[in-house]
């Protein structure tokens, strides 16, 4: 089968890694695979760097070929940017001669440019994975995301939540598919740079606190420096590191806020802010870390949980789906998101050396049954299923 899958973005987000990991799992069972992916560095030349440990994170090396689709600067509002994107997408894929049994996005861009081709007849069977549907505020956004939800022939998810929002807001039936964590690259087993890259990003603290996905209103940042703030009465040389935040939307107010807050707690000395980390570090950071914590308040699945698991971390997360669906009270810590005590009393138990092996141990059972070799499977599934029906 030939399939094309687009993201995008080339910067670590969860349905861009789920991306990547989907297209190397299908190659390997002998599909012909192309990503195609909007990269705002395409056609620039490489800045030159003095440190591999703080670099700009580079695009993802894959076992099958990669299109980088350039994305131009673009109108400061977010409905200007999104129309450019989706054009973006639509000129590179016109121009292409490759033609392919399966046009796959994993986001509500690459849904919609696909969707365009699909009705000027230039190509068929259009893909969508929906990871999670957000409230915009915007009537162009909320109509490209109900478009990239109602018009392909055929949505998947990745989580039960998702599954029965789909089917109750919008009367779709989407299969569901599994996320997976590549446990060859993300593993506790040391690679002799952590005291490097603990160096490079001045990670000193006993103990350190991790979350990847940056700083915004969803992966419920302020509470968590608020509960962080609560465990440094405690832990007073605790840091907290929050790694990530490549995405399309503008979340300054909310960091301006995050910001004000963390000078009025006087934790401003214990933040460690990385950026996003270059892809190569990524498992590395993990490993310097000691506790995960993860209290977001709207996921499509929490990939980096996985990764965290599978590096050997405890973890604390949010007692709501989809983090209940794959983890137990005895396998993480589960904790009200919306409640800044019980958040740090969550990270205060995870650090504590009586419980944090045990959460380890039990966590790291549901590993096997999520692998992107499996993913790959459903997904095959899946296309066949869409073919054959037409």
């Amino acid at each position: 089968m030939k399939i094309a899958l687009l993201t995008y973005s080339t910067k670590p987000r969860g349905s861009v890694v789920h991306t990547w990991e989907l297209a190397n799992a299908l190659h390997r069972i002998g599909h012909t695979v192309c990503v195609y992916a909007l990269d705002k560095a395409a056609g620039k030349s490489p800045q030159p760097t003095t440190s591999s440990a703080i670099a700009p994170a580079p695009h993802r090396q894959l076992d099958c070929p990669t299109r980088l689709i350039p994305a131009h600067p673009a109108p400061a509002g977010i409905d200007g940017l999104i129309q450019q994107r989706i054009q973006e997408f639509v000129a590179a894929l016109q121009q292409e001669t490759e033609r392919y049994d399966i046009y796959h996005a994993q986001d509500c861009i690459g849904a919609n440019a696909l969707v365009q081709l699909k009705e000027r007849g230039q190509i068929n069977h259009v893909v969508r994975t929906v990871h999670h549907v957000e409230d915009y505020e915007s009537i162009y956004l909320q109509q490209c995301q109900d478009k990239s939800i109602c018009l392909p022939d055929l949505c998947l998810c990745v989580s039960d939540r998702w599954q029965q929002a789909l089917q109750r807001d919008y009367g779709i039936t989407a299969p569901r598919v599994v996320n997976g964590v590549n446990q060859q690259r993300f593993s506790p087993q040391l690679d002799g740079l952590e005291a490097a890259l603990k160096a490079a990003y001045g990670l000193t603290g006993q103990p350190i606190y991790l979350t990847v996905g940056g700083i915004e209103p969803r992966k419920n940042s302020i509470r968590l420096l608020e509960a962080f703030a609560q465990v440094r009465a405690q832990q007073p040389q605790a840091q907290l590191v929050i790694a990530g935040g490549a995405t399309l939307f503008d979340y300054q107010p909310y960091r301006e806020q995050f910001f004000e807050q963390a000078a009025a707690l006087e934790v401003t000395d214990a933040l460690v802010l990385p950026g996003v980390v270059p892809d190569a570090d990524l498992p590395r950071l993990y490993r310097c870390a000691d506790v995960f914590c993860f209290p977001s308040v709207k996921e499509g699945w929490g990939l980096v949980v996985l990764e965290a698991i599978a590096a050997g971390l405890p973890v604390v997360t949010a007692n709501e789906t989809p983090f209940t669906e794959f983890l137990t009270p005895e396998q993480a810590i589960l904790v009200q998101p919306e409640n800044v005590e019980h958040i740090a009393q969550g990270l205060l138990a995870a650090s504590e050396p009586s419980r944090s092996p045990g959460l380890v141990q039990r966590s790291r059972e549901i590993l096997s049954r999520y692998t992107w070799e499996k993913s790959a499977q459903m997904h095959l599934r899946a296309y066949h299923s869409l073919l054959s029906s037409r």
